[in-house]
């Protein structure tokens, strides 16, 4: 049963377990460097997943994925960019969102793959 009060953490547990169901590796879980923070770093079939998780109560007024905002998604590209130099990364990069929504037993899992993508500079 989820604990309303702490969903974000079990959020991301939930995400992290439909990640490795579906095959992926985790490499990183909240991956932080300074003010930079990816929810999850994951591996599938040679390319690097950027994971952004958004969990919401079952009577949410905005749906999980729209509070991946222009500007989240930026933060989240700053933040990649630093992972990919510090880790020396020569993979392909991905940007996805997890969204999961609780009534407080039960948990639905939205995996958005290839939700938003870095702008050239």
């Amino acid at each position: 049963m989820a604990d309303l009060d702490n969903l974000g953490p079990e959020g991301e547990e939930t995400a992290i377990r439909h990640l490795t169901d579906k095959g992926y590796v985790i490499r990183h879980h909240n991956w932080r460097q300074g003010h930079k923070e990816i929810d999850i770093v994951a591996e599938k079939d040679n390319m690097i997943i950027f994971v952004e998780v958004k969990a919401r109560k079952g009577n949410y007024y905005l749906h999980p994925r729209d509070a991946v905002t222009d500007k989240k998604q930026k933060m989240i590209i700053y933040a990649a960019e630093t992972y990919v130099n510090i880790y020396n990364i020569d993979k392909e990069c991905r940007f996805d969102v997890i969204t999961v929504i609780s009534d407080g037993k039960t948990y639905e899992v939205e995996h958005i793959e290839n939700a938003f993508y870095p702008t050239l500079r």
